[in-house]
């Protein structure tokens, strides 16, 4: 997303790296605030209350996958906003609410949405706005796009394998040894070729097991079932 890219140019430009400050709470962004919406709410206090609401809705839109081109250039047009300042703003923004959708209404209230805000030192009346995003009418449109289009890597679509053995090689240590070459297709349409030697074939194997344990174990324990 290009909101989400700005935002480490955006960070980058004013003196961070891939993430911000460290919070002692930990709040819903985590210990470790994103940089772009550290820098977001120190440029936001600088922000109309008219030139915000603009960018909010440019930044709902594109959590619902909308193109704002046009949007973000009308704005930087009737405002005395830099491309720089939208570039932070929006993408500040962006990885806010992305981040607050992320949490289900179940077990993320409110209150603590706003303490967190203003623990960032956003104005008051913006905090409402962000409140009203995350917890009122527009979230279901906003929800749904923003855990479907987030930072995410590709996942697999197709999967082949084959086992070879080497007759002879340069290395005769290794003559006759198999190996097992693998072919995955991902959804971006790239495809990946690689050889896995046996030794962490096996080591695969067997992390591949535990963690289906794992799994196992958990699903057995009293508090991840439903009761009656």
């Amino acid at each position: 997303m290009a909101a989400a890219a700005a935002g480490k140019a955006a960070g980058a430009a004013y003196g961070h790296g891939e993430s911000g400050g460290v919070r002692g709470g930990g709040g819903f962004l985590g210990p470790r605030v994103p940089a772009e919406v550290e820098a977001m709410a120190r440029g936001v206090q600088d922000v109309g209350k008219e030139a915000f609401r603009r960018l909010l809705k440019v930044t709902v839109n594109a959590l619902e996958g909308k193109d704002c081109k046009e949007s973000v250039k009308l704005i930087a047009e009737s405002t005395n906003l830099s491309e720089e300042q939208l570039a932070f703003l929006i993408s500040g923004m962006y990885t806010l609410l992305r981040e607050a959708l992320r949490l289900p209404l179940s077990t993320f209230k409110q209150e603590v949405f706003k303490e967190d805000l203003k623990e960032l030192r956003i104005p008051e009346d913006f905090i409402v706005d962000f409140s009203s995003i995350v917890f009122g009418n527009r979230r279901p449109a906003s929800e749904g796009t923003a855990l479907i289009q987030g930072s995410r890597l590709p996942s697999v679509q197709d999967f082949k394998w084959r086992v070879d053995v080497a007759i002879s090689t340069s290395s005769l240590a290794r003559a006759l040894q198999p190996s097992i070459l693998m072919m995955m297709k991902l959804s971006d349409g790239t495809a990946h070729r690689f050889e896995v030697p046996l030794a962490k074939f096996q080591e695969l194997r067997y992390n591949v097991a535990l963690i289906l344990k794992e799994m196992n174990d958990l699903e057995k324990r009293s508090i991840l079932k439903i009761q009656d």
